[in-house]
């Protein structure tokens, strides 16, 4: 039977990524045909047959040493899918040693050293893989994901943009500079991030898991709850997805719904201790005290040295009126991690319990440095009459600008206004320097109810240097929140930003088109497309742009939608971002 020609289309386009050769195509001699076929095996998810392929292929001893190191690195490729680790490894370096200069092999090694936690080495493929080709997005982006392990995550941070700018439509570098802005303490940047990633690929699970821990750091816990919800919807079988949305609901104060996801993990994994410890908090806050207790006692059997469980049930003890107890396991849990927000968090409660309220206040407030939207602990100082740190706003008239102000609290910064004083927004930099505030924006009708504050974000390296960066925060004045921070110049570059009906779309320095669902306006539009519309303050771009919603109703206000105009591609092109 022949295979259709988009068929083999795919599989020819398949074979190429996978071989990853760094020459054009019409410069390149006939490709063996058992490579071709190991491709398309591995495609169609026979990895076994696709390694025998390309044993085969390889017994042909006329093979250029090029092409012997491609099939050895597809080799590879299938072997790290079997967890044939070993066999990688050779294929790679029996790669590397007949085609030196084959970034594709550096980059797959230094993948599958990153795996096995061999993070210097996986470094120095990954330097000689983008040494060989500057263009080479994945490897930038694999990179990132080393320095991330490395704890260096603002140096994550630049080889996560070098590969989004190489390659914006790309979402493993987005979620990846996500999770780096994330763990430098710049929730809403993080947000940004992932939700480009699912625009660029709807079905990324794990973006949408990580947005979810990132709006729950600052506080939009149903939306939190909603991401995991599509989370799951594409990974049914994922029980680390239901513990993380039972979490979600219990800090959302929906204790059932958090403990049917905590009894669907423990369906799926029955030895799983955070499940079981997840359980066990929702059956203490629900005052089921011997299930409380069953479901702990069970996470300590599975897991000895969880300071969570521990911390949990001397939660329980202590709703049950025997904080001396609960005492001991909290002892335990801060042995087995001082710096565990659980066990901080539970220290804090039995203190409170024996009327200790200044080692109360301590606990909570520690446990929010180290995980802001833990809402138990801004529950639990609120009922004390404390507020969150005892550090005082301190005035930065310098960065000021009329009806509008800068106060440092602690390490952050912040802006405030005389005009609205419900609303605090933090200014997240994106480089080094001072958030001086620029300008504040109302929109003209009809979106009168949103304005743009727009702040310096600080020096950033670019092309020719350091570079001088400016950020704008989007404000519903109306609902007094912000609903994203986005990049408005870089250099010589600058946003351009089409207000559009009840469509936001902002085009930024960084190649990627984010698109924010506002409220209909309340003057009419009609006429055609773009009357009625305020195109501005930068730019004049009107390109249409149709809503993707997989789930039927349209996105909530505020989320960002992404779009990438792009030229198409060769092959070179789609591996090396040339």
């Amino acid at each position: 039977m022949k295979m259709p020609a988009i068929r083999i289309a795919q599989v020819l386009l398949v074979w190429l990524v996978v071989a990853g050769q760094a020459r054009a195509a019409e410069n390149e001699s006939p490709r063996p045909p058992g490579a071709i076929e190991g491709a398309a095996e591995l495609v169609n998810g026979d990895v076994g047959k696709a390694i025998a392929t390309y044993t085969d292929a390889l017994k042909d001893t006329g093979l250029a040493n090029d092409r012997r190191a491609t099939i050895l690195n597809d080799r590879a490729v299938a072997n790290t899918r079997l967890g044939q680790t070993k066999l990688a490894l050779e294929d790679y370096n029996r790669a590397v040693e007949l085609f030196p200069e084959y970034p594709v092999a550096y980059n797959n090694r230094g993948n599958l050293l990153l795996s096995i936690g061999q993070l210097g080495e996986a470094m120095k493929d990954f330097d000689r893989a983008v040494l060989l080709a500057p263009g080479y997005a994945a490897a930038y982006s694999n990179r990132g994901n080393a320095k991330l392990k490395l704890g260096k995550p603002a140096e994550a941070v630049a080889d996560f943009t070098k590969a989004i700018e190489l390659m914006p439509a790309s979402a493993a570098p987005l979620s990846g500079r996500g999770l780096a802005h994330l763990a430098t303490g710049k929730p809403h940047a993080a947000i940004r991030d992932f939700s480009r990633a699912v625009s660029a690929d709807a079905r990324f699970a794990s973006a949408y898991r990580n947005r979810a821990e990132a709006r729950l750091a600052v506080g939009q816990r149903d939306e939190a709850i909603e991401d995991l919800s599509r989370a799951i919807a594409f990974d049914v079988n994922n029980a680390e997805l239901y513990i993380d949305r039972g979490y979600a609901y219990l800090l959302a104060g929906n204790t059932a719904s958090a403990m049917k996801d905590f009894s669907r993990a423990i369906e799926l994994d029955g030895k799983s201790s955070t499940a079981y410890q997840g359980r066990g908090l929702a059956n203490g806050i629900a005052e089921a005290t011997d299930d409380a207790f069953a479901d702990l006692n069970r996470a300590i059997e599975l897991d000895p040295r969880s300071p969570v469980a521990f911390a949990f049930r001397a939660f329980v003890y202590k709703q049950n009126g025997k904080p001396d107890i609960g005492s001991k396991d909290v002892e335990t849990a801060i042995k087995l991690d001082p710096n565990s927000p659980e066990a901080l968090w539970a220290r804090g409660e039995i203190a409170e319990a024996k009327g200790q309220a200044d080692t109360a206040i301590a606990s909570f407030r520690r446990v929010l440095q180290l995980k802001p939207g833990w809402q138990f602990a801004t529950d639990a100082l609120t009922r004390l009459g404390a507020p969150p740190d005892d550090v005082d706003d301190k005035p930065q008239p310098s960065l000021d600008i009329d009806k509008w102000h800068v106060v440092q609290h602690g390490k952050d910064y912040f802006a405030t206004s005389d005009n609205y004083p419900q609303i605090r927004i933090p200014l997240e930099m994106s480089g080094e320097g001072l958030p001086k505030l620029l300008a504040w924006e109302i929109q003209p009708q009809p979106h009168s109810t949103y304005g743009l504050l727009r702040f310096s974000g600080g020096r950033v390296p670019g092309k020719n240097g350091l570079e001088e960066t400016e950020l704008a925060a989007i404000i519903d004045i109306e609902a007094g929140k912000l609903i994203a921070i986005e990049p408005q110049r870089q250099g010589a570059r600058v946003s351009t930003w089409t207000w559009d009906g009840d469509q936001l779309q902002v085009a930024s320095v960084d190649g990627v088109t984010d698109q924010y669902q506002l409220r209909p306006p309340i003057v009419a539009v009609v006429g055609q497309r773009g009357v009625g519309s305020d195109k501005r303050p930068y730019g004049n771009a009107n390109q249409p742009w149709e809503a993707w919603n997989p789930f039927g109703p349209q996105p909530s206000r505020g989320e960002p939608k992404s779009q990438r105009r792009q030229k198409p591609k060769s092959i070179f092109d789609l591996l090396f971002g040339n």
